[in-house]
């Protein structure tokens, strides 16, 4: 089947694409982070270890970041909207299952399925946006969509927290039920089919991994998308241990927890918001340094304070909000230069780098649960992960990049 070029069709607004896009995004991290201040009340209602219970995060990291690899280019192959729908499909099932689970084994079970169906979001949210929009249009919209994509996971805590104070783990897992069945409307009825370069021989084998070789040989790809998915795995990786680090270690009740992920959340969309102005102002590659800097300070604090002071609040989060302040001016850049280039395989760019964010998270929880002492993982985590990505943007930037805003 043959791929003509063709101008890019703004099938969808600019606001409808950034409302739908930022939904989508935000499954993923939301169904990642709503249960963490559940996860010691689920190791004592289960009859399980807290090993065991962080296990059920490690697998739904794992079901979530290999099926990035497999959504991206169905959705080139078959259209953004149908994959989408089957996919959501299956999360609605697994969150159902989750709710339901007698043992541990089960939500384990429920988590892996929950990943695989909530893979497509971030793939989808990206790709279309891709479809229809390059250059500042596109960062501005990236911006938005990035705030859904760090931002969920700063929220969520203090939702699941409300949740589990006044209801029950149950029904942390019927929110998600809710969430998905919404989602699924809002595609049914507001998502246009934008990939206009389908073609069913992207889930060839050959071409399958020829197109992700591609993108991986390519410094134009590879070194915004590993900069900002070990920044964006940094944060997915503290969400692993943050609760048991301030409800075990500092002292607070779950719903304290929850409240005090707010200071995160403000601090992100504080970072958004400035971000947005300056985008304004500034072509937004000009952002990738200055956040760079921000986000290797933020993590060299998380990395010394704890192991100076006694654990408190203040030292935990502090730090943290610091960090994904720069992380929300990292992403537009990041985001739209990674697949400025690859139209005809956006869907799989997109998956490449959803992978390498989930991907790093999953490598950042296990070294977390390897070390065993809370403490020492967070410290220790928060530092290698945004300096590997650092390390990787500098080693694959290329010397001469293209022209800011100009369309692959």
């Amino acid at each position: 089947m043959s791929e003509t070029a063709i101008p890019l069709p703004q099938l969808m607004s600019a606001r409808r694409t950034t409302l739908l896009g930022a939904a989508l995004v935000a499954i993923g991290p939301l169904t990642m982070a709503l249960y963490t201040p559940a996860m010691p009340t689920l190791a004592t209602e289960l009859h399980t270890t807290d090993a065991l219970i962080k296990l059920t995060l490690t697998a739904y990291f794992a079901g979530f970041a290999l099926t990035q690899l497999v959504a991206g280019p169905l959705t080139d192959a078959f259209g953004r909207k149908p994959v989408t729908l089957i996919f959501l499909g299956l999360y609605l099932a697994s969150s159902v299952l989750a709710t339901v689970a007698p043992s541990v084994e089960w939500l384990i079970t429920a988590r892996v399925l929950q990943g695989i169906g909530a893979a497509v979001g971030i793939t989808v949210s990206r790709a279309i946006v891709r479809d229809q929009y390059t250059g500042q249009t596109s960062a501005q919209i990236m911006n938005t969509i990035g705030t859904m994509l760090a931002l969920a996971p700063a929220v969520s805590p203090t939702i699941g927290g409300l949740i589990l104070e006044f209801f029950g783990w149950h029904e942390i897992f019927y929110a998600m039920v809710i969430y998905g069945a919404v989602l699924m409307v809002s595609v049914i009825f507001l998502q246009e089919e934008t990939n206009t370069f389908k073609n069913r021989d992207n889930i060839r084998p050959s071409r399958f991994i020829g197109n992700y070789w591609t993108l991986l040989t390519d410094r134009r790809f590879l070194a915004p998308s590993l900069v900002v998915g070990c920044g964006l795995g940094n944060i997915y990786a503290l969400a692993t241990v943050q609760a048991f680090v301030l409800i075990q270690t500092v002292g607070m009740s779950p719903s304290e927890y929850g409240f005090g992920m707010v200071l995160q959340s403000a601090s992100f969309i504080a970072g958004t918001l400035v971000t947005g102005r300056l985008l304004k102002r500034h072509d937004a590659t000009h952002l990738i340094v200055p956040g760079i800097i921000g986000i290797l300070v933020a993590s060299l604090l998380m990395a010394t304070l704890l192991r100076v002071f006694e654990p408190s609040y203040i030292l935990v989060m502090g730090p943290c909000a610091l960090y994904v302040f720069f992380i929300a001016m990292l992403m537009p850049a990041t985001f739209t230069t990674a697949m400025r280039d690859f139209p005809h395989i956006a869907g799989a760019a997109s998956s490449l780098m959803g992978f390498f964010q989930f991907g790093s998270g999953i490598v950042g929880s296990l070294i977390i649960a390897a070390l065993g002492d809370p403490i020492l993982g967070i410290t220790t985590v928060t530092a290698i992960l945004p300096a590997f990505g650092i390390a990787c943007y500098l080693v694959f930037s290329p010397k001469k990049p293209p022209l800011p805003g100009s369309a692959g």
